[in-house]
C-alpha cells in the first residue's frame, strides 16, 4: 500500500516499486481530465506514457481536447534517441488519437538561445489572458542524481531566473538544451515528480530535508504558487527518508 505523508514540500507517495510509480502517474493523468500538460523525459515516465496509451487508461482520456508540451528537451534532432520528443511520441502520442496541432516540441537542434525564446513565445500565446497561476493542469518531473529537475542544473545561471518562462543551458556534459523555468514551472496547478531507484535516495534526502540550497539543489525551487505538489516515489528511492 502507499504510503502518504505531508511535507513541507509537498506530499509524498511512496509506492513499492518504480512499476507502481508509472501506474500511479498514469493514473493521476487520467484522473484530473488534464487539458494541458508538460511532459519530462526518462524511464519511468516513458512507462506512465506505455500505460497512458493502453486499455483501460487511454479510454479516459479526451486527446482531441489535450495540449501536449514539453518541461525540457536535449538539443539534438527529433529522430535521435536522446530526444524527449522521440520518446513520448513513441511510447504514447503515436498511438493515440492527438491532433498534431496540440503537439508543441521544443526544437532546439539549432541556436538554443533562440530556440528558448520562440518556445517562451509559443506557451505566452498559449496562456493569454489566463491569470498568473493558470497554465499547466499538469506538469511532469523527474529527478537527477544530483538533484536536478528538467534541465535546472545545479549552479546554472537559469536557477536565478525570475520572469522568462523558458531558458537556455546546458547539461554537465556541455550538451546544449532548452528547459522551463522554476517560475513558470510554479505557475502549475499540479507538479508531480516521478522518482525511482536506490540511486536517486541520496538526492532525494537531500531535496526534500537537507538545508535550502537551490544552487545546489536545484529541484527546491519547485513549490507551486496556487498548485499542488506530489512526489511519487519508490520504496527504494525513498530508503533513507525514514
Amino acid at each position: 500500500m502507499p504510503v502518504d505523508r505531508l511535507l513541507n514540500a509537498g506530499t509524498l507517495q511512496v509506492l513499492p516499486d518504480a512499476e507502481a510509480v508509472s501506474l500511479a502517474a498514469a493514473q493521476l493523468f487520467a484522473a484530473r481530465a488534464v487539458r494541458s500538460v508538460a511532459l519530462a523525459g526518462g524511464q519511468t515516465p516513458r512507462r506512465a506514457y506505455k500505460l497512458l496509451a493502453q486499455p483501460p487508461l487511454c479510454a479516459e482520456i479526451a486527446w482531441g481536447q489535450l495540449c501536449v508540451f514539453w518541461g525540457d528537451e536535449r538539443c539534438v534532432p527529433p529522430d535521435d534517441s536522446r530526444s524527449n520528443e522521440r520518446l513520448a511520441r513513441e511510447a504514447l502520442l503515436d498511438h493515440v488519437p492527438i491532433p498534431e496541432s496540440h503537439i508543441h516540441p521544443m526544437r532546439c537542434s539549432g541556436n538554443h538561445a533562440q530556440a528558448a525564446a520562440a518556445y517562451e513565445e509559443e506557451l505566452r500565446a498559449t496562456f493569454a489572458g489566463k491569470d498568473a497561476c493558470a497554465t499547466f493542469d499538469l506538469v511532469l518531473l523527474g529527478l537527477g542524481d544530483d538533484g536536478h529537475t528538467a534541465s535546472l542544473f545545479p549552479g546554472s545561471p537559469a536557477l536565478r531566473e525570475e520572469t522568462r518562462w523558458v531558458a537556455a543551458t546546458e547539461s554537465p556534459d556541455g550538451l546544449p538544451r532548452v528547459t522551463l523555468t522554476a517560475p513558470f514551472i510554479n505557475r502549475a496547478a499540479l507538479v508531480a515528480f516521478l522518482v525511482s531507484g536506490a540511486a536517486k535516495a541520496p538526492a532525494l534526502l537531500a531535496v526534500l530535508h537537507g538545508p535550502r540550497d537551490p544552487q545546489r539543489r536545484p529541484a527546491q525551487l519547485i513549490c507551486p504558487i496556487a498548485g499542488e505538489l506530489l512526489w511519487l516515489v519508490d520504496a527504494a528511492a525513498a530508503q533513507l527518508l525514514e
